[in-house]
């Protein structure tokens, strides 16, 4: 059935589609040419309420609705996929828990600044040998007194250069696999954690992704993110709602590849014609769109589904699936339609075409999504 958005969701995409293309659009290239984290924006982003989306508003946030979040998400990422994942990590992985689990206490402190963009927000569960795996994280979280004590390390987190609130998830009692994991939220001066050197990546090469280690990191036991043994149905229900978001990035990003791409077969001109008038042209263009709006009706499906309070883990994992590998598809016809130029730094779709794979890759590899869709058929 057809999805039609509110005139509030309507006026989120519009207001976020002018601000990208304003403030973000232009130092897109730059920023991924550089590997630079776009740090002059975080206050842009903070004062267009994009930081604070799913926060209440009793805490300084805006309180969007899960769709109107996917909008914005997809029309940062439709400019620059680096700040689609700077404001999806900040909002799913981090924020989202702290919403979620968090206690009065722990929201009156930690909500108001990651919404204001006082702090930016990261998320630590993946570790050397503990991957799609979560159940074998090895991070320790022992219990001394009112503090906990954490030793270990974890890889590949995002915002992890300029992240001060960290979401980690840790082992915290004997029990084993995934029963003895908690979270807890670790603000980044503690001493013992350290944020090491950035991974020199093949895409969104804006954002920060780093290593973190953990040193008899003491923290007060008061930063406990719900109860004691809740760390890895906290993780799994990130994810649920982190892959949404991704695949919001990934149609984002396949839209902004497919704009460029009609526009360079309208301006060139080849056998006398422009490109567009070649059928082959046409068709690639035809595949593209079909691709990108089945990609928007599960993703807003998904939302649409959080929205309403139901079980969304089948749904999110079927748009983020789907999303992710429609991006690389799409991205790659963008370059063939572009030809030998879309090859270079010369057009944005060589960037949208790196930007594209790792939404394959994170918060749930494709291969992950296929054994959650499923094991909801086949238990």
């Amino acid at each position: 059935m057809p999805f039609q958005l509110t005139d509030d969701q309507l006026l989120t995409r519009d207001s976020v589609r002018e601000f990208a293309e304003a403030e973000i659009a232009p130092i897109a290239a730059e920023i991924d040419k550089n590997h630079r984290p776009p740090l002059e924006s975080i206050p842009k982003l903070a004062e267009m309420g994009l930081l604070g989306m799913i926060i209440p508003e009793e805490y300084g946030g805006t309180g969007m609705d899960t769709v109107s979040y996917v909008i914005a998400i997809e029309e940062l990422s439709r400019v620059c996929a680096t700040h689609g994942v700077l404001a999806e990590a900040h909002s799913s992985l981090c924020t989202w828990p702290i919403v979620n689990y968090g206690n009065a206490e722990q929201k009156q402190k930690y909500l108001p600044d990651l919404a204001n963009g006082n702090a930016i927000g990261a998320f630590g569960l993946t570790e050397p040998n503990a991957g799609s795996d979560a159940g074998s994280t090895s991070t320790t979280a022992v219990r001394d007194g009112d503090e906990f004590v954490l030793n270990g390390q974890k890889i590949f987190i995002t915002n992890g250069g300029f992240a001060k609130t960290f979401v980690i998830i840790a082992r915290s009692t004997d029990a084993p696999g995934a029963k003895g994991l908690s979270a807890f939220i670790v603000e980044r001066d503690t001493a013992g954690f350290q944020v090491l050197e950035p991974e020199q990546k093949m895409g969104i090469r804006g954002s920060s992704t780093t290593p973190l280690a953990f040193s008899d990191c003491r923290i007060p036991a008061a930063n406990l993110l719900g109860n004691q043994g809740e760390g890895f149905k906290i993780a799994m229900q990130i994810l649920d709602g982190g892959r949404t978001g991704i695949a919001a990035q990934a149609l984002g990003i396949a839209q902004g590849a497919f704009e460029a791409a009609c526009k360079y077969a309208k301006e060139r001109v080849q056998f006398g014609k422009p490109l567009a008038a070649l059928q082959a042209i046409q068709w690639m263009i035809a595949d593209m769109a079909v691709d990108i709006e089945a990609g928007r009706a599960l993703v807003y499906q998904a939302a649409d589904t959080e929205d309403r309070h139901e079980p969304h883990s089948q749904a999110s994992a079927m748009a983020k699936l789907f999303c992710g590998e429609m991006a690389t598809r799409v991205t790659g016809k963008a370059i063939q339609i572009h030809g030998g130029v879309g090859y270079t730094e010369a057009y944005p779709v060589e960037r949208m075409y790196r930007d594209a794979k790792i939404t394959e890759i994170y918060e749930g590899t494709s291969e992950i999504q296929r054994l959650v869709i499923s094991r909801n058929y086949l238990r």
